[in-house]
């Protein structure tokens, strides 16, 4: 028998001893065990971590922001771009112990009163910061640097800058409410800058000051994480159509006293948005000092009763589906009862105007044919049409902000709803939406999903994606199409959307009146109106597709033929000769400068060089001879040299501002005075 055993029988205390220092063993061996583990986990597996946090921890890290992408107009001119400014910091427990210990003569009043005046702040607000109980605060951003520099130059204890960046927008309010806006931490909020920020955006990296060296001692050295640029934007936008759109909603706001204005431009092939310009706008320089209301982007955001212009997507749909022909007949007596309602036309105060064709009843735009129309078509083909055209849905167009508009439900549609609907009422819609269903017309029956950019790039000029068409679908035939676009051809020839016609061309357009709903009685309004006019040209091979939307007009004078239609004859006449198409019959193209292509009566002028007053010195240029110039060349020429232009009048130009061979500074503006071949200016 084993010892062991021998004891444990002959005495039982001395088993339990046996048993409690195993015990004791075992638990040593485990907390031994989970030292060793916890020593291998901190010093191999979390050594990178822990090393960083320790480098943290003896230094002041600063998040370096990126420089931002810049964006460009189609042919290259710059819309949007940063550059590089400063912030402005202080420790205001540094500088208190600092003036306790008089070790820095001054006051916090007095440097709060000499920071106010350089920096534009209240010296109050400014002297709230200087004496928070706090290591770090923020006096300004966004300082340019000079300002910077003469603040450091101040040697004001705990005050320092780090490096910032402000975006600028070198053309001021153009295509602002395209653009958006760049809030101060460097990120898109609104427009083009918000949907594409991850692209412009960059990314940011860090610097860090030292605190401790290896003796204890404070260094000044720096360890950088490098930041990444942005990529680049070019827009499908073309600042001189657009100069053109901006013009004319000038114009139109200042003569109206409207709401709000909004003009659209697009290639009607593409879905290439060629203008966008809306009225309130806003300085996207200075945007702080504008409201919400005033860089809303209407063109894609505004849901509105479309009127009269909505009667192309109707007489599309009928005419597709073949309850009616363009030569079929319709009773028109002025009024049309449907249920215990009546509806009547705009002019129905003034004639009847009996037995009309549908085409005649386009052209007089009567919503007594146009509610006979819908009843043909049906609410079923009707519905499925609205949103084949793609209303009730957003076009997914490349700019923040889009709203979807507003549909009837189709089980809550009455006799009379399907009436109204049928000539632009009810149903809510978005100027992007009805100019993408309007170019489905112009095109052949495709409809395109609308887009703004048309290529990313990075830094080095490598193109990251590059944008092309997307076709939605086939909405209609293409013969449907043409007789479409006949119809409104006739429109603007012989009836209420004359005020368009251009010699030479042939506009397809519709005119639009749209009451409002008088939000105090739930009624349609007597007073208030929308006015708006629709349009593509030349009809037949079609460069551009317009939509004008005029908001609450003020004053007598509120349809959309009289307001909007002399607006988009101006905007398309003076995009086609960009284009260089003649705008009249005996008007050459732009391909012809000589008098042998031309009538000899007509004789284009030919720029002469322009003789310089005296040698450019660095970022000057010599203003040269544009007379002879269509727009599109006047342009490329202006923007080559890096001047701005403003351009008055359509056709060639015949006068200019500063006078060829003047030397001004890159980036001042030329005006350009033009006027149709033949005629004076």
């Amino acid at each position: 028998m084993r010892s062991g055993e021998l004891l444990r029988k002959s005495c039982p205390a001395a088993h339990g001893y046996f048993s409690r220092e195993r015990l004791v063993y075992g638990w040593l061996l485990l907390v031994f065990v989970l030292i060793f583990a916890r020593l291998v986990w901190l010093q191999i597996i979390q050594a990178p971590s822990l090393q960083a946090k320790g480098l943290e921890r003896r230094t002041q890290d600063e998040k370096v922001q990126a420089e931002r992408g810049s964006i460009f107009d189609a042919f290259g001119r710059v819309m949007a771009q940063s550059v590089p400014v400063k912030e402005v910091y202080a420790d205001p427990k540094m500088l208190t112990q600092q003036i306790a210990k008089q070790q820095w003569r001054g006051s916090k009043q007095e440097l709060a009163q000499k920071l106010g005046s350089l920096l534009g702040q209240k010296p109050e607000d400014i002297l709230a910061k200087l004496n928070q109980d706090a290591s770090w605060v923020s006096l300004a951003r966004q300082v340019d640097l000079d300002t910077a520099q003469e603040i450091m130059s101040w040697h004001v204890p705990g005050f320092g800058v780090s490096d910032k960046e402000k975006r600028v927008y070198p053309m001021g309010t153009i295509a602002s409410s395209v653009l958006g806006i760049v809030n101060l931490e460097g990120h898109g909020v609104e427009g083009v800058e918000a949907y594409y920020d991850q692209d412009l955006f960059g990314k940011p990296g860090y610097a860090s000051d030292d605190q401790n060296s290896g003796e204890g001692m404070p260094t000044c050295a720096q360890q950088y994480e490098r930041t990444a640029p942005g990529n680049n934007l070019t827009l499908t936008l073309d600042s001189t159509i657009q100069y053109l759109c901006e013009t004319q909603a000038d114009d139109l706001m200042k003569t109206t006293r409207a709401k709000n204005v909004s003009i659209l431009a697009m290639d009607p092939l593409s879905g290439r948005i060629l203008a966008i310009a809306t009225r309130p706008t806003f300085d996207p320089n200075a945007y702080s000092a504008s409201s919400p209301d005033d860089r809303r982007n209407r063109a894609i955001s505004m849901s509105y009763e479309p009127g009269s212009t909505f009667k192309i997507i109707t007489g599309a749909a009928a005419l597709e589906e073949r309850v009616i022909t363009p030569e079929d007949t319709f009773k028109d007596p002025g009024y049309i009862k449907i249920g215990t309602r009546t509806i009547t036309n705009w002019d129905s105060d003034q004639q009847p105007h009996g037995w009309l064709t549908f085409t005649r009843g386009m052209e007089l735009s009567s919503n007594v044919v146009l509610a006979q129309v819908g009843q043909k078509l049906g609410k079923d083909a009707f519905y499925a049409y609205l949103r084949a055209f793609g209303f009730g849905s957003k076009t997914g167009v490349d700019i923040a902000g889009e709203e979807a508009g507003l549909l009837v439900p189709q089980d809550k549609v009455r006799d009379i709803d399907l009436a109204t609907m049928s000539f632009g009422q009810a149903n809510l819609v978005t100027p992007l939406q009805l100019l993408s269903a309007i170019s489905t017309i112009a095109n052949g029956g495709t409809l395109y999903r609308p887009y703004i950019v048309d290529r990313v790039t990075a830094p080095d000029g490598r193109v990251v994606k590059q944008n092309i068409p997307i076709r939605v679908r086939q909405v209609i035939s293409k013969a449907t199409a043409a007789q479409m676009t006949q119809i409104l051809q006739d429109v603007v020839e012989v009836g209420t959307g004359h005020l368009a016609a251009i010699p030479g061309i042939a506009v397809a357009g519709k005119t639009g009146t749209a009451q409002k709903v008088d939000p105090q009685t739930g009624q349609y309004s007597r007073t208030d109106f929308v006015a708006s006019f629709a349009a593509f040209a030349p009809a037949q091979d079609p460069k551009i597709a317009l939509l004008i939307v005029v908001d609450s007009p003020q004053g007598e004078v509120h349809q959309g033929g009289t307001l909007a239609a002399p607006r988009a004859r101006a905007i398309i006449e003076g995009a086609l000769q960009y284009y260089g198409i003649p705008v009249a019959k005996d008007t050459p193209s732009d391909v012809g400068s000589s008098a042998e292509d031309t009538p000899q009566h007509l004789v284009r002028l030919t720029p002469a060089p322009a003789v310089p007053e005296r040698q450019p010195l660095n970022g000057e240029v010599v203003v040269p001879n544009l007379v002879g110039l269509t727009m599109r060349q006047a342009g490329e020429v202006l923007a080559k040299l890096e001047l701005h232009f403003d351009f008055t009048g359509t056709g060639l130009v015949t006068g200019q501002t500063p006078a060829p061979g003047k030397v001004v500074a890159r980036g001042s503006t030329v005006e350009a005075r033009f006027a149709p071949l033949g005629q004076s200016p």
